[in-house]
């Protein structure tokens, strides 16, 4: 189980994301425009700099919905490597059984 307060970290930078995307995406708009001219570009990328780091979506990790863990993440099922194998052990998964050959 990972820590609480990394769970927590990571969950408090999702909300962050969540709350300045939209304005995150007309400064970045702004910025690539070629119409703009230079100094609104310029304003535009001074004030995206002055977001909030957590703010940018790249800075999330992808965690397991059960245990936390940040490493063996798949994203088709939100888990961990080992969540993984537990849940298709049990048969929580449906159409996921054991390799054999």
């Amino acid at each position: 189980m990972a820590k609480k307060s990394m769970i927590a970290r990571e969950k408090k930078r999702l909300r962050t994301a969540q709350r300045y995307a939209a304005k995150r995406t007309a400064l970045k708009a702004v910025v690539h425009s070629a119409t703009a001219s230079y100094e609104e570009r310029l304003e535009a990328q001074h004030k995206l700099q002055g977001l909030p780091r957590d703010a940018s979506p790249s800075r999330q990790r992808n965690r397991c919905r059960e245990s936390g863990r940040p490493h063996g993440y798949y994203r088709k099922f939100g888990l961990s490597k080992t969540k993984l194998r537990e849940a298709a052990m049990r048969g929580d998964i449906p159409g996921l059984i054991r390799a054999s050959w």
